[in-house]
């Protein structure tokens, strides 16, 4: 990387800065995460090249800055794995993994520091803190529910859970039903949004709280049932997508146009794509 940067170099990793490079390093993550989920370990292995490649990146710019080194980074990452794991390392007891994230998130909130705390009505930094605000909204609401469990903040019973859902899509339909005629309706052949029916103005606020309500209560029953609910959603995208294509194809076999499929056709071969993954299995 350093050869790679330097004069003669590589004229394209030259040119590249911190911010240009960031994309890649959130590509380079979720095909990590894609070869994960397929179980394929001989592309994890390219994929996780891929994203160390980030890694190096970054430090070897940090270098040239004089800012940083490789070496930093894996020092202190060693440090920091001795010194929130002292019940490995230390005479800290932790049994249970719910012990070990307690005092890791003690240990971070300890580090942090004082200087570092910003203030609350009780002049004290809220446990809250440890979810970063730039975190994606999925990730950042599995974060602060988890953070607010681990203060004792949560239901009982999964029961709860489900009453939640069934109160926030109670509230979603009642701010919905103030739609004007002709209300809520499919956008429709065509390109996007063409034709959609949009809520008034003054509602769409109303609308976008009662929808992220609904979607926070959807993430807690992920965290409750310990499922990463951006996996759950990435499963559930891959199975659209399969679904989907099943129906394409098969109308293309029959000689027809997706375009002048009707509804119950198209209906029809998704069970069927659903029979066949049923089958499979």
């Amino acid at each position: 990387m350093a050869k790679l940067r330097a004069p003669g170099g590589c004229p394209w990793d030259r040119e590249q800065s911190f911010d240009s490079i960031k994309p890649y390093t959130i590509e380079e993550t979720y095909e990590v995460i894609e070869a994960i989920d397929k179980r394929d370990f001989h592309e994890l292995s390219g994929e996780l090249g891929d994203l160390l490649l980030q890694v190096l990146f970054y430090a070897q710019m940090a270098s040239e800055e004089g800012r940083f080194s490789i070496d930093d980074v894996l020092d202190g990452l060693a440090d920091k794995l001795v010194r929130r794991h002292p019940h490995v390392f230390g005479d800290t007891k932790a049994e249970t993994s719910g012990e070990v994230i307690r005092n890791w998130e003690a240990i971070k909130a300890a580090e942090r520091g004082p200087a570092d705390e910003k203030s609350t009505p009780r002049n004290g930094r809220s446990i809250l803190s440890g979810a970063s605000r730039t975190h994606p909204a999925l990730v950042e609401a599995f974060k602060l529910s988890s953070l607010a469990s681990n203060a004792g903040f949560d239901w009982p019973n999964i029961a709860g859970i489900f009453e939640k859902l069934d109160e926030e899509i109670q509230e979603l339909k009642t701010e919905i039903e103030k739609i004007p005629p002709p209300g809520a309706k499919p956008v429709g052949r065509g390109n996007a949004g063409a034709g959609a029916v949009r809520p008034p103005e003054g509602l769409r606020p109303k609308l976008q709280d009662e929808m992220g309500d609904l979607l926070f209560a959807m993430v807690n029953m992920a965290r409750y049932l310990s499922l990463d609910p951006e996996s759950a959603l990435k499963r559930a995208n891959r199975k659209f997508r399969s679904r989907f294509e099943f129906i394409e194809q098969a109308i293309r076999k029959q000689g027809g146009r997706l375009e002048d499929a009707t509804l119950a056709e198209m209906e029809a071969l998704w069970q069927k794509a659903k029979a066949e993954e049923a089958a499979a299995r």
